[in-house]
């Protein structure tokens, strides 16, 4: 957990899918606008294509995310991101990135939501985080070695991820060079995405970790957060 955390079994619920989708609409339509309408030239937006399907987005809603953003639609469309740093209780570590067509509600909301906390100012919290490239992706057969797929795709580190599959670290600007070379070794890339990974995660057991879970899902559970990053082993 020391990358994105994630809301267990969050598209378990018709609400939570919902809140889910909205994450995911939003995502569509800022990639759009940054890099255009064609996935083939725009990582991000086919990163976030993969991430809607992946959550079986129904296709007219992923395609008019698209259109959307690349303005081919007459409904502008301007989210921001606004990131905030912090702590969860017991001083772990938060960073939590918003995108936003209001700013001021969202830093209304996300202030409420710190106060089991302690929202933080910029660079407070950040500094014990790095930025990279973060590839979730299984193996071809039993028995390959992420070591050398690793080297050879040119990512900088691995670690296990989750059900079997191993997790490549990479620099922001080799992402998709290094998600495309995994692919054609063989291996099955689930999730590709730029993310913040702290570099000193705590561990917590008990209450402790319980009362930091809660903080997390109910920080989630607002739709102008995007993505939430935690120094949590």
């Amino acid at each position: 957990m020391g990358a994105q955390w994630k809301h267990k079994g969050r598209t378990e619920h018709a609400a939570a899918k919902g809140r889910l989708f909205t994450k995911l609409v939003k995502e569509l339509i800022v990639s759009a606008k940054a890099g255009g309408a064609d996935p083939g030239s725009n990582p991000r937006l086919r990163m976030a294509m993969d991430a809607a399907k992946k959550a079986s987005m129904p296709r007219d809603t992923l395609e008019r995310a698209i259109k959307k953003g690349a303005g081919l639609l007459d409904e502008p469309v301007n989210y921001e991101l606004v990131t905030y740093e912090g702590f969860a209780p017991h001083q772990v570590p938060v960073i939590v990135e918003c995108l936003t067509e209001n700013k001021t509600r969202t830093a209304a909301n996300i202030r409420l939501l710190f106060r089991k906390g302690q929202i933080a100012t910029s660079g407070a919290v950040s500094w014990d985080f790095n930025r990279l490239g973060v590839i979730e992706a299984t193996p071809p057969e039993a028995g390959a070695d992420a070591e050398t797929a690793a080297i050879e795709a040119g990512a900088q580190e691995l670690e296990p991820g989750e059900e079997g599959a191993t997790r490549f670290l990479t620099a922001p600007t080799d992402l998709d060079a290094v998600s495309r070379a995994l692919t054609g070794m063989g291996w099955t890339v689930s999730s590709q995405n730029l993310a913040w990974v702290a570099k000193n995660p705590v561990s917590l057991e008990g209450e402790a970790r319980t009362e930091v879970e809660a903080f997390l899902e109910a920080m989630d559970e607002d739709d102008d957060v995007q993505n939430i990053y935690v120094g949590l082993k």
